[in-house]
């Protein structure tokens, strides 16, 4: 019979202090985010990078809940094992705890407070995973780099550098919860000192690969985001394109005119192209959004595209003034659009 060439390692184990009193009686992974528990999330991961063989690791407490609660497993697809951490020496132990259960098999682990989103994770992942040799991480843009341990990368995705919480920080990917590696992070995890706080760190498990030049960094887009807008000062005419490509009306626009005058809002849905062109003098536009500004992941769709049609109400049939990013964009056949 065929073995899953991997193996994914969740950890439940934590003490949840920073969401204290509400751990005091129960594990952090066990609360609702919406309306599952947390581990739900978790599992979900794992499954959308094709793992189904899942060791789950608990503190001796919570262990009968667990087992209780999701059982082995095959009414979702799932083997779930267990295995319980008596005491708190560090992330990278789950390797050493697991050592039986990952055998011969590459390993993904994803630690207890991590909830993945964005888009093509499914394509992100199986891509990560189709690799035979080396560690994949999974960086994530943040404003507030001092607060995470951060990654520098390459344009072919290979790791430069990792700084722990960096005090004058160069870039702004901070290194998510999921891991990928392939089986020899068994023994570079058994190789590890303890770190000065007495823990097996993930971090040296990264540097391991780093230093063998076998560490990739996979971006996951984040969630698609929305907005809504209206005009402060002077008057725009805005113009909404749908990109996404399941969609029926992908490719169809719509425009309404905004102003200081008439007060109009307009809600810009996610997985759509937005845009506008200013009609008076000068224009001061105000947004509410889903989710915070991602500059490294952001979408051009030319202004003039043929396909789309868009009628734009040029004055005096001159061609508008562009900002450098928006004369650098792509017709609607060579854009990248949302699935």
């Amino acid at each position: 019979m065929h073995e899953d060439p991997w193996k994914g390692i969740v950890r439940a184990d934590g003490a949840g202090t920073r969401l204290y009193s509400l751990t005091h009686g129960i594990s952090e992974q066990l609360l609702p985010v919406y309306d599952k528990p947390l581990i739900y999330s978790l599992l979900s991961t794992l499954m959308l990078a094709g793992i189904r063989d899942i060791l789950i690791i608990t503190a001796s407490r919570d262990h009968a809940v667990y087992c209780d609660l999701l059982g082995d497993g095959s009414h979702w697809g799932l083997k779930l094992f267990y295995a319980v951490q008596h005491a708190p020496e560090g992330i990278a132990q789950a390797f050493v705890i697991g050592t039986d259960f990952i055998g011969s098999q590459r390993a993904g682990l994803i630690l207890g407070g991590n909830v993945s989103y964005g888009h093509g994770l499914v394509e992100i992942f199986r891509r990560a995973t189709s690799r035979t040799h080396g560690a994949t991480v999974f960086g994530h843009y943040v404003r507030d780099p001092q607060r995470y341990g951060m990654v520098s990368f390459g344009d072919g995705g290979y790791a430069h550098s990792i700084e722990e919480k960096p005090s004058d920080p160069k870039f702004n990917y901070a290194v998510t919860g999921f891991y990928l590696y392939d089986n020899q992070v068994v023994e570079i995890a058994k190789a590890l000192s303890p770190s000065a706080r007495g823990e097996l760190e993930i971090t040296d498990v990264n540097l391991a690969y780093l230093h063998r030049h076998d560490l990739h960094v996979e971006i996951p887009g984040r969630g698609i985001a929305g907005k809504l807008l209206h005009v402060t000062e002077g008057e725009i005419f805005d113009v909404v394109v749908d990109l996404r490509h399941s969609s029926p009306t992908f490719g169809r626009w719509v425009a309404r005119q905004l102003s200081d005058r008439n007060r109009l809002m307009l809600g810009v849905p996610a997985g759509f192209a937005h845009g506008f062109y200013v009609l008076s003098g000068m224009a001061e536009c105000s947004y509410k959004c889903t989710d915070y500004y991602a500059p490294h992941l952001e979408r051009m769709l030319a202004w003039n595209e043929a396909q789309t049609g868009t009628r734009w109400p040029l004055l005096h049939s001159s061609p508008p003034l562009l900002a450098r990013k928006d004369a650098q964009s792509s017709p609607l056949l060579g854009a990248e659009v949302f699935e």
